[in-house]
C-alpha cells in the first residue's frame, strides 16, 4: 500500500479530519504505514495539534523546511516533497479532491501520484459506537433548534393578508433561521446553512427560504447541525402549518409519514438501498402522487418526490450510503436519513426526515421529535 498524502482543504475537510482527528485550515498529513503518520502544521496550530490530534507525530512546518511564498500551496508541496524524499518515498496515494496544482507540482517533483477514489469511504461508513453517539447528540441538537423555530411559529399572529407577525414585525425565514442558529450555538453546535421555507410558490426541496412566512402554507424546517467538538452532523426535517391545514397538505403529509415508516421498517443489514427507495416511491404513487424515479412516475400533475429517499450522515451531512435508484447493500453501522417529500408549485412542499443507524436487526432511530403538522403539538 502506498503512503497517503493529504493537504487540508479547510476546516470542513472531512477526509483530513477523519485521518488526523483535527480540523485545520492549512496542513499536511502523511501516513507512511499504520501507526506511522505525521501531521505538519503552522506554529500557530502546533500546540492544538499536539493536544487534539491523533497522529503519531506532529511537526512545525518551519522545521520541515517551510519557505513563505505568495502561492502557499506550492510551499506545502515543497514541504511534502522534502519529507517524502527523506523517507525514500517516490509514490503516494492522494484524495480525489487534491487540488490539480498540487497534483501537477508533485508529479513535477518526481513523485508518482495515484488517486484513491474510495479514500476512507468504507471506513467512514462503519460508524463506531462513539461516532454514533456523536451523531445522536447532533440529532438532539437539531430537534432543540427545530422546537425553537416551531415555538415561534406557534406564537405568531396571522394578519389579514396571511402574513405571520411576532413581537411587532413580520415573521420571516431569516428571523427563524437566526433563532435556530443561536439555539444551536448555545449548546455547542453550528449550522452555517439550514432550510426554513414557507412560501407556497417555492416547491423545490432544497430552497433555503426567504421572506415572510404565511399562515396556511406548509413550512419545511430542515436543520443539519455540526458539533463544534465532535464535528459530526445530525439531520432533521419537519413540516408544520400555522392555522388551518388544507386537506391537500394533510394528505401529502400523511403519505410522507406512511412512506417514512415503511422505509424504516425495511432498513437492516444486508438490505438493498434501492429496494428501500423503491418502497418509498411505491407508497407515494399508491397514494396518488408522483416521483422522478423511473417506473414510479405516478400522476405527473400531482405533487412529486424529486429527490432520493435518504443519504449517509457523519463528518459530512451528505455521505455514503445513498438510498436512491441504485444498488447499495446496507451494513451495520451505516447512519442514514429517511426523508420522503412531496412538492408542487403553488401549493408548497412537505418533507419529513428522521436519522438513525442500521443494525443487524433493523434500524435504531435517533429521532424522537413529533412529526405533527400542528405547531402546538411540539414541546
Amino acid at each position: 500500500m502506498k503512503p497517503l498524502l493529504l493537504l487540508s482543504r479547510g476546516d470542513q475537510d472531512a477526509d483530513f479530519l477523519y485521518a488526523c482527528g483535527l480540523p485545520v485550515e492549512q496542513a499536511l498529513y502523511l501516513r507512511f504505514a499504520p501507526g506511522d503518520d505525521l501531521l505538519v502544521v503552522s506554529t500557530l496550530e502546533l500546540d492544538r495539534a499536539r493536544q487534539q490530534g491523533r497522529t503519531a507525530a506532529v511537526k512545525d512546518r518551519r522545521d520541515a523546511g517551510w519557505v513563505d511564498r505568495e502561492d502557499s500551496l506550492a510551499s506545502w508541496v515543497d514541504v511534502a516533497s522534502r519529507l517524502l524524499a527523506d523517507r525514500g518515498v517516490r509514490a503516494v496515494s492522494v484524495s480525489p479532491l487534491l487540488p490539480a496544482a498540487a497534483y501537477v507540482a508533485l508529479r513535477g517533483a518526481g513523485v508518482e501520484v495515484e488517486i484513491d477514489r474510495r479514500l476512507f469511504l468504507d471506513e467512514r461508513r462503519r460508524k463506531s459506537a462513539e461516532e454514533a453517539d456523536s451523531i445522536r447528540a447532533a440529532q438532539e441538537a437539531a430537534e432543540a433548534a427545530c422546537v425553537e423555530v416551531v415555538g415561534r411559529l406557534a406564537a405568531a399572529e396571522a394578519r389579514a393578508d396571511g402574513t405571520l407577525w411576532l413581537e411587532g414585525s413580520p415573521l420571516t425565514s431569516e428571523r427563524l433561521m437566526a433563532r435556530a442558529q443561536a439555539a444551536l450555538n448555545e449548546i455547542g453546535y453550528t449550522a452555517a446553512e439550514m432550510i426554513v421555507a414557507g412560501s407556497p410558490g417555492c416547491a423545490l426541496p432544497h430552497f433555503r427560504g426567504a421572506g415572510p412566512i404565511r399562515a396556511g402554507a406548509p413550512v419545511i424546517i430542515d436543520i443539519f447541525p455540526r458539533g463544534r467538538t465532535t464535528h459530526y452532523h445530525g439531520d432533521l426535517t419537519r413540516t408544520v402549518v400555522v392555522g388551518e391545514i388544507s386537506d391537500a397538505v394533510r394528505r401529502m403529509h400523511e403519505a410522507c409519514v406512511e412512506a417514512l415508516d415503511g422505509a424504516i421498517g425495511m432498513l437492516a443489514e444486508g438490505v438493498n438501498g434501492r429496494d428501500v427507495h423503491h418502497g418509498v416511491c411505491r407508497a407515494l404513487v399508491e397514494r396518488g402522487y408522483g416521483t422522478a424515479t423511473d417506473g414510479f412516475e405516478g400522476d405527473p400533475k400531482a405533487p412529486r418526490m424529486i429527490h432520493s429517499t435518504g443519504h449517509g450522515v457523519g463528518l459530512e451531512v451528505h455521505e455514503e450510503p445513498n438510498l436512491r435508484d441504485m444498488d447499495v447493500t446496507l451494513r451495520s453501522g451505516d447512519v442514514v436519513t429517511v426523508e420522503p417529500g412531496l412538492y408542487l408549485a403553488g401549493l408548497g412542499g412537505v418533507r419529513v426526515e428522521d436519522t438513525g443507524i442500521v443494525t443487524a436487526g433493523g434500524f435504531r432511530n435517533f429521532t424522537t421529535l413529533t412529526r405533527s403538522l400542528d405547531p402546538r403539538d411540539y414541546p
